[in-house]
C-alpha cells in the first residue's frame, strides 16, 4: 500500500481540552489524513462545536463517544450524532445485543456505528478485577462478532486482535485500530497492546487511530512521515 492510501487510513485523535490547541490540531493534521477523531475530553467541553471545527478541516469526522446505556438512549444520542454530520460513532459492546441493535437502527445507514471492544489499556488481569475471566483477544472476539450479528458497521479493538478478527469478520466489516505508534521501540503510554502502521495494515484493519505520538510530537510533520514509514 502506497504512502497515499495508508494516509488516508490514519484518524488523529484530537484529544485536548485547549481550543487553541484543538484548532491547531485540526488546521495542522486536517489536510493530511483521512480522518480527524474527537473524543470525550473535547467533546465534553466544547459539544457539537468541536465537531463542526473539525469538519472545517478535515474529511470524515470520527466522534469517539463510547455509548453504554439502555437502548432508547443510546438510540436518542446516536439519532444526535447522526445529525451532526459524524461519520463515524463509537458505541460500547459491553451494552449487548439489544443496545447495539438500537444504535445500529438509530444510525440509518448515514453513521457508521463501531462496537468498542477490549480496550487497549487493558490486559487479563485488568480483565480479571471486572470478574472476567477470559482473555482480551477472546473476548475482543466474542464482543466483535456481536456488534457484526447486532448490524454495526465495524468494531475497534487493539491491532493484535485484528488478524484473527479479519478472519471471523470480512469485510466491508470495518476493523478500526488504537495504540499505533511509529515503531514497537516506543512508549506505548498506557496503552498496552500496540503495533505499527504496517502491522495493523497487514493485520486487516481498515482505520487506524493515532494520537499522542503525533499530536505530542516536536515535529508533527515529521512523526507523521516516520509513523507511515514504520514497519
Amino acid at each position: 500500500m502506497n504512502t497515499t492510501a495508508r494516509t488516508a487510513r490514519i484518524a488523529v485523535a484530537l484529544d485536548t481540552s485547549d481550543w487553541d490547541e484543538f484548532c491547531l490540531w485540526c488546521r495542522r493534521f486536517g489536510p493530511r489524513v483521512g480522518v480527524l477523531k474527537v473524543g470525550l475530553e473535547a467533546f465534553v467541553r466544547w459539544g457539537p462545536a468541536a465537531v463542526d471545527e473539525a469538519r472545517n478541516h478535515g474529511g470524515r469526522i470520527f466522534l469517539d463517544l463510547k455509548l453504554h446505556d439502555i437502548p432508547n438512549t443510546v438510540a436518542g444520542a446516536v439519532a444526535s450524532a447522526r445529525d451532526l454530520g459524524a461519520d463515524y460513532l463509537t458505541v460500547h459492546a459491553g451494552g449487548g445485543a439489544r443496545m447495539l441493535e438500537a444504535a445500529s437502527e438509530a444510525a440509518e445507514d448515514r453513521v457508521n456505528i463501531l462496537a468498542v471492544t477490549v480496550l487497549t489499556h487493558m490486559d487479563s488481569r485488568s480483565l480479571g478485577e471486572l470478574g472476567l475471566t477470559t482473555d482480551p483477544e477472546r473476548l475482543a472476539a466474542s464482543w466483535a462478532q456481536l456488534a457484526a450479528q447486532s448490524g454495526c458497521a465495524g468494531a475497534v479493538c487493539s491491532p493484535l486482535e485484528a488478524a484473527g478478527l479479519r478472519r471471523r469478520l470480512p469485510e466491508p466489516f470495518l476493523l478500526v485500530t488504537p495504540g499505533i505508534r511509529s515503531s514497537s521501540r516506543v512508549a506505548a503510554d498506557d496503552q498496552r497492546r500496540t503495533a505499527t502502521v504496517a502491522e495493523a495494515l497487514d493485520a486487516g484493519a481498515n482505520l487506524l487511530v493515532v494520537g499522542r505520538p503525533l499530536t505530542r510530537a516536536e515535529d508533527p510533520d515529521a512523526a507523521l512521515e516516520e509513523l507511515l514509514a514504520g514497519s
